[in-house]
C-alpha cells in the first residue's frame, strides 16, 4: 500500500505538472504498481524522486515554450530580438584569436546580421536559398548565419578541416547558391573550384589578395558594411522551418547533411539551460567548432536565446584554456570527445585553480579521468549530456552522478518516450519479440538507444538529413508498440538501477573476442591512462581462421618513448584478457575530426599486414608474455595459423 501511496503521489503532482486527465494517470498508476517490486521500488522512488521531478518540470517549462514560439510562428531570429531588446548593451560575444580581443554587444550583432541580411537581399537571394560557410570561429560566424535566417536564406555548415572531395561533397549536397570562405581557407577553396557549379557565387571574409582567391570572388566586408542596419522585411517562416544544416563528423564514409530546424535549435540551447540550471549572468567559454552542434547551439544558443556572454575561441589551445577563463571571468566550460585528457595532460598551472568556473559542459567525458579532472581543476559541476544534432533521444545528467550521460525516470518511464532495446551482440541488429516488437533491456543490460519519432511534436520530431536515404537508415518502425517509427542513436548505453545512462559504445565499435564483447571506448580510456594520456584508437581487426576480431590499439607515441614491458604489465592489472590488443601500431598522430573524435575506419581496414602499413607494428606473444615486433614472416605465420594467438 506504501508503494501504491507514494506512486500515486507522484503521478498526482506529474499530473499537475504536465495537464494529464485523471483517466490517463489511474491506470499508469496501477500498471506501475503492478509492475514495480517492493522494498527496491521505494529505495529507487527515495533516491530519483527529486531529480525526476525537476525533469519533469524542465520539460514542462520547455514544452510551454515551445507551443507558444509555434503558436506565434517565432523562428530563432525573432527570439534573438527580444534578447537584444533586454540585454541590447551587453556583451554577447567575446572573441579570442591571433590578435587582440575582439567584442560584440548584443547590438552590434544585431546590427551587423542586419547588414548581413540587406547585402543578401541586395544580391537577389531569397526565402529557401542556402548559402554555405565556410570559415574559422569569430564573431562574424554568428552574425552570417543569424543574418541568413532573417530572410530565410538557409545556412550549410561546413567543417573548417575538409578538403578536395570531402568539401565538393558538403558544397553540392546542399545545393548552396553561394560560398562565403574565410581567407584563412582561400587555398583549400582554390582546389575545389573546379569543381563546384559555374554560378555559385564566391565571397571572401578577411585580409585577402585578390591574385589568390578564384576569378569572381568578392571581398565581403565592404559589402556588409555599405549594407544599412534596419531590420529588413521577415519571410512567413514559423518555429518548425529549417533554419540551417550542420554535417555529421563524417568518421565512416562522407559527411551527411543533418536538417536543423528553429524548433530543434531551440530545443537543445533550452533543455540544456533550464536543466543545468543556469543564468543569463553566467559566462560561457564555447572553444569548439561553430559548424558544430556543440559549439554553434548548445554553447551559442544560450547567447542568442537567453542572454549570456560567449568566449568564442579561434580554436582550441589546452596551454591558453584556463587562461582564458581567469581573463574573462568564464562560469561554464565547454568540452567535447578527448578535451578534457588533452587538459589533464597540460603541466599544473596556476590558473588551473583560480578560475571562476562552477560548471563543465559536455559531451564524451569518459569515466577513467572524470574525478580527476574535476578535483584537479575544482570544477564542482560535470554537466555531462549525451545527444546527437538531429536526435530526438536526448539525456542530462542534470544531478552530477559520476560517470553517467543522462537518465531516464524508473519511476515514470514512459513519460519521456526514450527506451534501450535489445541488440544482436555479433550484428548489432535489434532483436524482436514474437509480435515483431523490439524487447527493452533490463537495467545492467547494454542496448541501443532509441526514441519514438511522433512528427508534429517539436520535442519528438525526427527530420533528418538532405539525404533521404540517409533518413530512412536512421528509422525503425514497431519499436516500442506495433506499427510505430523511431529514430535509432546508433549508439550502445546501458542503464542502472536507478535509471542514470552510461555510455559504451558506438554501434559497430564493439567487437566480440574470446567469446566475449570488447567495448573500444572503455579500452581507449584505459589505455591512454596507462600511457600518460596518449591519444589511443582501439578497433577489432580480422584474421584469418580466427572466431571474432582481434583487438588492436593505434598509439600516437611520434618519440616512440612508451616502454612496452611496463605496458604490458600495467595492462594485465586493468583489462581482463581477452580486451588486451593483440596487436599494436605506433605512429606521429591519430586522426580527428574537428570535434576531437577518432577516424578509425581506414586504419582498421589497413589490418595488421607490415606490407602496407608504413608505422610499427606489434604482436602480443602469448608464449612470451610481451610485445614483439610484427615483421613480414611473422605476419605470414598469423595468417596461416601457425601462430598462436
Amino acid at each position: 500500500m506504501l508503494r501504491l501511496a507514494c506512486c500515486t503521489a507522484l503521478l498526482f503532482v506529474l499530473r499537475l505538472l504536465l495537464g494529464l486527465p485523471w483517466y490517463q494517470v489511474l491506470p499508469a498508476t496501477l500498471i506501475f504498481y503492478l509492475g514495480s517490486g517492493g522494498w527496491s521500488f521505494l529505495q529507487i522512488f527515495a533516491k530519483t524522486i527529486g531529480r525526476d521531478l525537476h525533469a519533469a518540470g524542465v520539460l514542462l517549462q520547455v514544452k510551454m515554450n515551445v507551443r507558444r514560439h509555434l503558436k506565434e510562428k517565432n523562428t530563432i531570429p525573432k527570439i534573438f530580438a527580444e534578447t537584444v531588446r533586454r540585454y541590447g548593451d551587453k556583451t554577447a560575444l567575446i572573441f579570442e584569436g591571433t590578435g587582440e580581443t575582439e567584442k560584440w554587444t548584443f547590438n552590434q550583432l544585431d546590427q551587423y546580421s542586419n547588414r548581413v541580411a540587406n547585402m543578401l537581399l541586395q544580391r537577389g537571394f531569397q526565402d529557401g536559398d542556402v548559402v554555405a560557410l565556410f570559415m574559422e570561429n569569430r564573431n562574424q560566424y554568428v552574425g552570417l548565419w543569424l543574418g541568413m535566417a532573417k530572410i530565410g536564406v538557409e545556412a550549410a555548415l561546413i567543417n573548417f578541416n575538409l578538403r578536395m572531395e570531402a568539401l565538393v561533397h558538403c558544397v553540392n549536397i546542399s545545393n548552396a547558391k553561394a560560398v562565403v570562405f574565410g581567407s584563412e581557407l582561400t587555398e583549400a577553396l582554390c582546389e575545389i573550384h573546379g569543381s563546384i557549379a559555374n554560378d555559385v557565387q564566391l565571397f571572401c571574409s578577411g585580409d585577402w589578395d585578390a591574385k589568390q582567391v578564384p576569378q569572381g570572388t568578392e571581398c565581403l566586408e565592404p559589402l556588409v558594411d555599405a549594407s544599412p542596419t534596419h531590420l529588413p522585411s521577415r519571410p512567413d517562416r514559423c518555429f518548425t522551418d529549417r533554419l540551417f544544416y550542420i554535417y555529421t563528423s563524417g568518421t565512416t564514409g562522407m559527411p551527411k547533411a543533418a536538417i536543423v530546424v528553429h524548433s530543434r535549435y531551440y530545443r537543445m540551447a533550452a533543455l540544456v539551460y533550464y536543466g543545468f540550471g543556469m543564468k543569463p549572468e553566467d559566462v560561457m567559454y564555447d572553444c569548439l567548432p561553430l559548424y558544430h552542434s556543440a559549439g554553434n547551439i548548445v554553447g551559442m544558443g544560450q547567447c542568442l536565446l537567453h542572454g549570456m556572454s560567449v568566449v568564442i575561441r579561434k580554436k582550441f589551445s589546452a596551454s591558453r584554456f584556463w587562461d582564458d577563463c581567469v581573463k574573462h571571468n568564464c562560469t561554464i566550460i565547454q568540452y567535447i570527445g578527448e578535451l578534457c585528457r588533452y587538459l589533464l595532460n597540460q603541466p599544473v598551472r596556476d590558473t588551473e585553480r583560480q578560475h571562476r568556473v562552477r560548471m563543465a559542459l559536455g559531451n564524451g567525458l569518459r569515466l577513467s579521468i572524470w574525478e580527476e579532472f574535476r578535483n584537479r581543476f575544482n570544477v564542482r559541476k560535470i554537466a555531462e549530456f549525451y545527444g546527437a544534432t538531429e536526435c530526438n533521444c536526448s539525456l542530462g545528467n542534470f544531478d552530477n552522478k559520476t560517470g553517467a550521460c543522462g537518465f531516464n525516470s524508473r519511476i515514470l518511464p514512459n513519460l519521456y518516450p526514450i527506451r534501450l532495446v535489445r541488440v544482436d551482440e555479433e550484428t548489432m541488429e535489434l532483436i524482436r519479440d514474437p509480435d515483431g516488437v523490439c524487447i527493452p533491456c533490463n537495467p545492467g543490460e547494454p542496448g541501443q538507444l532509441v526514441g519514438r519519432i511522433v512528427q508534429n511534436d517539436p520535442l519528438r520530431r525526427f527530420d533528418g538529413y538532405v539525404n533521404q536515404s540517409a533518413t530512412s537508415k536512421k528509422i525503425s518502425e514497431s519499436v516500442f508498440k506495433k506499427g510505430d517509427t523511431a529514430y535509432l542513436s546508433g549508439d550502445v548505453l546501458i542503464m542502472d538501477e536507478c535509471g542514470y545512462m552510461y555510455f559504451k559504445d558506438r554501434t559497430g565499435d564493439t567487437f566480440r573476442w574470446k567469446g566475449e564483447n570488447v567495448s573500444t571506448t572503455e579500452v581507449e580510456g584505459t589505455l591512454s591512462r596507462l600511457l600518460d594520456m596518449k591519444d589511443v584508437v582501439v578497433y577489432g581487426v580480422e584474421v584469418p581462421g580466427a572466431e571474432g576480431k582481434a583487438g588492436m590499439a593505434a598509439i600516437a607515441d611520434p618519440t616512440h618513448s612508451s616502454d612496452l614491458e611496463k605496458f604490458v604489465k600495467d595492462m594485465e592489472k586493468a583489462l581482463p584478457p581477452y580486451a588486451r590488443p593483440v596487436f599494436l601500431r605506433f605512429l606521429p598522430e591519430v586522426k580527428q575530426t574537428g570535434t576531437f573524435k577518432f577516424q578509425k575506419t581506414e586504419m582498421r581496414n589497413e589490418g595488421f599486414d607490415p606490407s602496407t602499413v608504413a608505422d610499427r607494428l606489434y604482436f602480443l606473444d602469448p608464449s612470451r608474455g610481451r610485445y614483439v615486433e610484427l615483421d613480414a614472416e611473422l605476419h605470414c605465420r598469423i595468417a596461416s595459423g601457425k601462430q598462436k594467438l
